[in-house]
């Protein structure tokens, strides 16, 4: 039986989190189904551009995210003091950005004065209720799913479900899990063969972040890293620049012929994550076969079983073995 969500996720032990939604029976999400020859490619923006759009609205910054054919990848930061400083007015706007408010709310938000003591009473509530699933991971993809799963059956003249129920989560809980499940999921669609590059990763974070940098832009809609020149932001741990060249490399290792040798990778993120080259290439090439729960070093590990109060210990073996 799966976790309740309040034992896979905690803010207050980690803020990051991978989630992955699959669409049932593996159904073809995007691209073309080789069996019917029917292509769904376009659907695939409608989900980064959904992404984009709810980054702007929740206290929730998006790392890296991958929409490959039957299912998405996405990892996630909850900026949870962001919320708390968010006026009523501002969460009220921003709650309606994705659903039709009580009428109440809609007076109020044409009309300041326009409401009695007793209904801003109401409207207080209801900000408390909106400002709460503005950092809630779990409203966050709610939002994606329910929309996406709305179009794509209605664009199919069908019913029913489109995604399996739920969602996975997996708690990140250090600095060489939150590295490893980023480069996992940037160089995802290469491994399943549907790009060639991180530059034609189409629909991906990466590709994302590449082309705001050759236009000499900054990724507005993602998290920035520790080299951005973004103010009052709380960014990612290491540079884009090692970051990048990491993943490039890794890439590049993984596509020598040359199994005898390792191929060389940089060392400076390397060094900083206190990873040897072997296991940063297992780990980001199999995240998701060697952890299927919370990915930290093994004391994180242990203490977010126990905030958690997750009865089962985690499996602390392949993070000993690998995240080293």
């Amino acid at each position: 039986m799966p976790l309740p969500r309040y034992k896979q996720i905690n803010t207050d032990v980690t803020p990051y989190y991978h989630c992955i939604s699959r669409c049932v029976r593996q159904s073809y999400l995007c691209g073309r189904d080789a069996r019917t020859g029917i292509n769904y490619e376009h659907r695939r923006k409608w989900i980064q551009d959904r992404l984009h759009k709810l980054s702007q609205a929740f206290a929730i910054d998006l790392c890296a995210y991958a929409v490959m054919h039957n299912h998405i990848h996405v990892v996630l930061h909850i900026a949870k003091g962001r919320a708390e400083g968010w006026t009523m007015d501002e969460v009220l706007l921003r709650w309606r950005m994705f659903y039709k408010c009580p009428p109440v709310v809609q007076r109020y938000l044409e009309n300041f004065d326009s409401v009695t003591l007793d209904e801003l009473a109401e409207l207080k509530s209801l900000s408390v209720i909106y400002r709460e699933r503005l950092q809630s991971i779990s409203w966050f993809m709610r939002m994606l799913n329910e929309y996406i799963a709305r179009r794509a059956n209605k664009e199919d003249e069908c019913k029913g479900y489109f995604w399996e129920r739920r969602f996975k989560s997996q708690a990140i809980l250090d600095e060489k899990a939150l590295a490893s499940v980023m480069a996992y999921v940037d160089l995802n669609p290469i491994r399943a063969k549907i790009a060639t590059t991180l530059s034609n990763s189409h629909h991906t974070s990466i590709q994302y972040r590449l082309n705001a940098k050759r236009s000499n832009k900054t990724p507005k809609f993602l998290m920035p890293f520790s080299d951005s020149h973004y103010k009052n932001t709380v960014p990612l741990p290491f540079a884009f620049t090692d970051y990048l060249q990491l993943i490039t490399d890794t890439m590049n290792a993984e596509n020598n012929n040359d199994t005898c040798k390792v191929p060389k990778l940089p060392n400076r993120l390397l060094s900083k994550l206190g990873m040897t080259k072997e296991n940063w290439q297992l780990v980001t090439s199999n995240f998701e076969t060697l952890f299927t729960g919370p990915v930290g070093c093994p004391e994180m590990m242990e203490n977010f079983a126990r905030c958690c109060e997750r009865t089962c210990r985690p499996n602390v073996a392949n993070a000993q073995r690998y995240l080293s």
